[in-house]
């Protein structure tokens, strides 16, 4: 099956684009159905003191990013065992990434309990829908993500050829509910991705968002691990570790990616902020696009 008779294919300009976001979110597909249930969402919105408004479809989504000259990776999550929540679109999110790919680049996702299921869906993802890679909330999926019960699907990545980014460190998903609505944030210790990285070297992986408050045990990784990259997203610049900030200056400084967790965390705002810290100028251009490019196999 395929997305209107087609699959995703790239249409940007790589050499042209100033940077690329390896992490956003689209919350809601063609049809009204949300990424996560009403209660949630209304948490989420409150943690970013977000403003009340319309949640980020995948159009909407290009047109921010055409604006700034910028291409972005763009996902949903199926939690749907973990969350009980069937999540939005896949198949639309991909759509959407056809109809605007000069600036987006999907990625899927599977329910990892759904497991010879989830091995299938990846399969048919990649190379019935073009998605270049997977996105996993380990704490939203309600996994230890090193459970070997889950290899078969790391087995179909690898296989495929493309990156798995994973939620490591807090999440502003259910803070603040009652019991963080079920979320356990023990999950998304990224010493349970060290195992993965060891037994999969050829998988490259992706660490999302500094992850406080195991940031040592992140660095220690993607330093130890040459398929291991860190993302800076869902956090303003301003407030990342000092330890992270000098890593990406040195040891990290090819492992480090751009990423901002929008709409969670605006695109004006990481720039704004990221200016202010003290990071090497030779890094920069690393950080905002050249290790994106090696991690999605673009170069």
């Amino acid at each position: 099956m395929t997305v209107h008779g087609e699959k995703y294919e790239y249409g940007i300009d790589f050499d042209r684009v100033a940077a690329i976001d390896i992490h956003t979110h689209v919350e809601v597909d063609g049809h009204g159905h949300k990424a996560y249930d009403d209660e949630l969402v209304d948490a989420v919105g409150q943690y970013f003191k977000r403003g009340p408004g319309a949640l980020s479809s995948v159009d909407a989504l290009a047109d921010e990013y055409r604006r700034h000259n910028t291409a972005a990776v763009v996902f949903t999550i199926d939690a749907r065992t973990g969350m009980r929540h069937v999540p939005n679109s896949i198949e639309d999110l991909v759509a959407g990434a056809i109809r605007n790919n000069d600036v987006l680049i999907p990625f899927g996702s599977v329910d990892p309990w759904h497991e010879r299921r989830a091995v299938h869906r990846v399969h048919d993802l990649v190379r019935n829908f073009g998605v270049k890679g997977f996105k996993f909330h380990p704490s939203m999926q309600a996994f230890e993500p090193n459970n070997r019960k889950f290899y078969p699907i790391y087995e179909a990545i690898t296989e495929a050829g493309v990156p798995a980014l994973f939620h490591t460190g807090q999440t502003g998903m259910g803070a603040g509910l009652p019991g963080g609505h079920r979320i356990k944030l023990r999950y998304s210790d990224p010493m349970l991705l060290d195992d993965v990285a060891a037994d999969f070297p050829d998988m490259t992986i992706v660490m999302a968002h500094p992850a406080v408050p195991w940031v040592d045990s992140q660095i220690a990784i993607a330093t130890h691990k040459s398929n291991v990259y860190i993302d800076l997203s869902g956090w303003s610049p301003k407030y990342f570790p000092p330890q992270l900030v000098r890593a990406a200056s040195r040891q990290l400084r090819t492992k480090v990616l751009f990423g901002t967790d929008y709409p969670y965390i605006q695109l004006d705002r990481w720039r704004r902020d990221f200016e202010n810290l003290d990071v090497d100028p030779a890094a920069i251009p690393l950080i905002y696009k050249e290790n994106a490019l090696r991690v999605l196999g673009v170069r």
